[in-house]
């Protein structure tokens, strides 16, 4: 499966915003953004002004596909699945994000960043419902059990991630145990409970899709 291998912070220059993809780095003082507020490349102030409604959307769209670090075409194929799901198709789309098992390992803060969790996932350090799963797509549901296993338990990575449960605590459609490297998907979140992601407009992303 192709990845994106270039420098993530300068996703989160061309997206004007903090996207996350760098764990504890975006959280301080050392992030970039916090000087570069221009967006990368040559002459970016040419291309400052005001936006199309298709270039408003197409950023909405970036931002969120490169938060939950997916490629265009597991990003539309999710979209698609949302779709097809009773209910707002925005609300759905943030869901199914939520439930990809890589972004719930980030959530449980077994990882400092989604890029991390989805290493995690596919070395097969992972396991739901005491399955190793090595797919970083599968799609966690409530009442799901996620642990860390063999000699990923070891791992100054994953520990380091876990001193942010005592700091900020998890997302509350989760529950973690620090001690035993597990944690429980308890439930499918609102979309207003999903903070972090509260500036995107997902919305526009349908709109993006439906033309």
């Amino acid at each position: 499966m192709a990845r994106y291998t270039g420098p993530v912070c300068r996703l989160c220059r061309a997206e004007g915003r903090k996207l996350f993809l760098k764990g504890d780095r975006c959280r301080s003082d050392k992030c970039p953004i916090n000087k570069k507020r221009l967006p990368p490349g040559k002459a970016p102030k040419t291309r400052i002004g005001k936006k199309s409604e298709y270039a408003v959307q197409l950023r909405e769209k970036q931002a969120l596909k490169r938060t939950y670090g997916l490629m265009e075409q597991q990003f539309h194929n999710i979209f698609t699945k949302a779709l097809g799901l009773p209910g707002k198709t925005g609300d759905n789309l943030i869901i199914l994000l939520e439930r990809r098992l890589d972004n719930v390992v980030y959530r449980l803060h077994f990882a400092t960043s989604r890029a991390q969790a989805r290493q995690l996932v596919n070395h097969g350090h992972i396991a739901v419902n005491g399955k190793r799963v090595d797919v970083a797509s599968y799609l966690v549901k409530p009442g799901d059990m996620i642990s860390v296993i063999g000699v990923a338990k070891k791992m100054d990575t994953v520990r380091h991630a876990l001193e942010e449960v005592q700091r900020s605590g998890v997302m509350p459609w989760l529950e973690v145990n620090v001690d035993e490297m597990t944690g429980r998907y308890v439930i499918n979140p609102q979309r207003q409970d999903v903070t972090d992601t509260a500036d995107i407009k997902e919305q526009l992303v349908v709109e993006l899709y439906s033309k």
